[in-house]
C-alpha cells in the first residue's frame, strides 16, 4: 500500500527532494511555531500558543491523555480492572495482562469522564492566539496578555493528521478515521469561507484518500471507494505539473480500481487503471527526469495488463508488460537511491514473471 501524502506538506520523494533532518516534523505547515515568533497577517509579532500537555507539531510526549500502545490520543478510552490503567479500547484489548505494569486484566471498563476530557482538548488545541507584543521589550512581553481566540485550523489539521496517522500504523483504526473525520470537517469548513484554493483542495484531497484508507483496512469497501472518489474529484481540481498532487491523484485512482478488480468488476477496474496510468504519463511527460515518475508508469502499465490479461485481451497484456520492462531497465538511478532501486527491482520481477508465465504455457 503506498503511503498517503500528508495534506500539509509535500512529502519527501528520495529522488526529488534531500532526506528530511532527524526529529524534524513531516506535519508541519507554513512557520515553525516551537520557541519563535510569527508574524499575523498585519505583520504584527505574536505569541505563539503552546499545549498545556506538551503536545505540539514537533514532538510526541507522554501525557495524561495519550495511549502508550499506540502513542496517540486516547480513543473510546477503556480502564484495566484491578490496575486502573487507562488505554484505547482498541489497543488493550490485544492484551491479557496490562502493557505497564504486568498485572492480569480481570476486565475493562469504559472511562467516559476522560474521554470528554479528550474530546475537549481535541476540540480547543491550536485555536488559542495570543495578542500582539512587542518582544523587544522584556517587561511587557513577561505581562498577562490578553488571550484571542480564533480559527487556526491548519495548525489543528496538522495535529489531527499526525494523531491519526500514529494511531493508524498501531492498527487502531477507528482512532484514526476519527481524527480524519474531523480534519476533514474543518478542511470543508475553510472551503466554504474561502473558495476552492488549490492549498485546501489538495488537503481535503489527501485526507479524504487516508479515510478511504481506513476504511478499506476494516473491510468498508463502499466506503473506501465513496472516499477515494471524492478524493480524485478534489485533486482533479488542482494543477498537474505538481508531482506530488499527480501521484497522489493517480494513487487514488488505483486504489478504486484495486477494490473494484477484488470485487470482480474487472472492466470498471481497467477504467480507473487507465485514467491512473494517464496521469501518470502526463507527469513523466512535464517531470521526465524524476525516476519515481518512471516507476509510476510501469506499476500502472502493470496493472492494466493483469486486467487485460484476466479478460482474455493477451497481446494487449503482453505490450503493457513489455513497456514497463523496456522503460524500467533503460531508468538510471543514482547510487544513493537505493529505496527506488528496491522497488524498481521488485517491480521488473514481477514483470518478468508474467512473460515468463506466458512463455511456459
Amino acid at each position: 500500500m503506498t503511503t498517503p501524502v500528508c495534506p500539509f506538506v509535500k512529502a519527501s520523494r528520495p529522488d526529488d527532494v534531500p532526506s528530511k533532518k532527524q526529529g524534524e516534523c513531516p506535519f508541519k505547515h507554513g512557520a515553525e511555531q516551537d520557541g519563535k515568533t510569527k508574524k499575523d497577517a498585519s505583520g504584527d509579532s505574536t505569541v505563539p500558543a503552546k499545549c498545556p500537555y506538551g503536545y505540539d507539531s514537533e514532538t510526541f510526549k507522554i501525557g495524561p491523555l495519550s495511549c502508550v500502545i499506540c502513542q496517540a490520543l486516547l480513543f473510546d478510552c477503556t480502564k484495566c480492572v484491578p490496575c486502573s490503567h487507562i488505554f484505547c479500547k482498541a489497543c488493550i484489548s490485544r492484551f491479557n495482562d496490562c502493557p505497564l505494569c504486568g498485572a492480569d486484566i480481570e476486565k475493562i471498563e469504559a472511562d467516559t469522564n476522560l474521554q470528554s476530557m479528550v474530546d475537549r482538548f481535541i476540540d480547543g488545541h491550536a485555536r488559542i492566539k495570543r495578542s500582539p507584543v512587542n518582544l523587544d521589550d522584556k517587561e511587557e512581553a513577561g505581562e498577562n496578555r490578553e488571550v484571542i481566540y480564533g480559527d487556526v485550523s491548519m495548525e489543528r489539521g496538522a495535529f489531527l493528521v499526525q494523531q491519526a496517522m500514529r494511531a493508524f500504523r498501531a492498527q487502531n483504526v477507528e482512532s484514526a478515521k476519527s481524527r480524519l473525520m474531523l480534519c476533514a470537517e474543518d478542511i470543508r469548513g475553510q472551503i466554504e469561507t474561502t473558495g476552492n484554493t488549490s492549498e485546501l483542495c489538495s488537503q481535503l484531497g489527501a485526507v479524504l484518500g487516508m479515510l478511504g484508507d481506513c476504511c478499506r483496512a476494516i473491510g468498508d469497501s463502499g466506503s473506501a471507494v465513496s472516499y477515494f472518489e471524492e478524493s480524485v474529484e478534489f485533486l482533479s481540481k488542482l494543477p498537474v505539473d505538481d508531482t506530488e498532487i499527480s501521484h497522489t491523484l493517480s494513487v487514488s485512482l488505483n486504489k478504486i480500481g484495486d477494490l473494484k478488480y477484488y470485487d470482480g468488476d474487472l472492466e470498471a477496474a481497467k477504467s480507473y487503471y487507465i485514467r491512473s496510468l494517464d496521469v501518470r504519463r502526463d507527469a513523466i511527460k512535464q517531470h521526465p527526469d524524476v525516476p519515481s515518475q518512471s516507476l509510476d508508469v510501469a506499476v500502472s502499465l502493470a496493472k492494466v495488463a493483469d486486467v487485460d490479461r484476466n479478460i482474455g485481451n493477451e497481446n494487449a497484456a503482453l505490450d503493457r508488460f513489455q513497456e514497463a520492462i523496456k522503460l524500467l531497465d533503460s531508468l538510471t538511478l543514482k547510487s544513493e537511491e537505493t529505496g527506488l532501486q528496491q522497488r524498481r527491482l521488485s517491480v521488473l520481477e514481477f514483470l518478468k514473471n508474467q512473460l515468463n508465465e506466458k512463455q511456459s504455457d
